[in-house]
This record gives structure tokens, sequence and C-alpha cells, in this order.
């Protein structure tokens, strides 16, 4: 699984989570919501740090990545995250 982040994205996520140069930011499976992946799941955001990690992005210093006991939610897709102008959030696509 291939892992992106766009600039705008990013900026985002340093500013809501105050995110620094050395930071981690884990992207984890947790039930409820929605998702064009896997019904009835979503993704959750924090900060931590990778015990095993399965697929990892590293941009400006800090890493993001998803363990790989949560691997199976994409399903061999790729996740692009994005910044969704309208809604002033971060939207994921999975490809």
């Amino acid at each position: 699984m291939k892992l992106t982040i766009k600039e705008d994205a990013l900026n985002w996520y340093k500013d809501e989570l105050d995110l620094e140069k050395g930071d981690q930011v884990r992207f984890f499976v947790r039930y409820g919501g929605c998702s064009n992946v896997q019904k009835g799941f979503s993704l959750g955001v924090a900060k931590d740090e990778p015990q095993n990690a399965g697929a990892t992005a590293e941009i400006e210093g800090i890493t993001f990545f998803v363990e790989e006991s949560d691997m199976w939610y994409f399903d061999n897709h790729d996740l692009h995250i994005d910044y969704n102008e309208s809604v002033k959030e971060p939207e994921f696509h999975y490809e």
C-alpha cells in the first residue's frame, strides 16, 4: 500500500495536531463512520509511535503511518490524502 499526503492536507494536520519535525501520526481503523472500502468502519488519526508499521510516508520530517494490523482495511488500495477546500479538512481517496 502506498500512502501519500498532499501539501494542503499536511498543513491542516500540522495545525490541528500541533505537529513538528520528528512527530509521528497514525491512521487507524475504528468501528463506525463511513468508508468507500470497508462498510461500517472509518479511519481515526492520532499522534502515536509505530510498533509494526505496514505503510509509511515522511513529509517535512513528520512520519505518517498505518500499522500492519490495520492494513486489511485498505483492501489492497493506496491511500491518498488531499485537502477539501470547501469543507476545510482532509479527504481520503482510495485507489
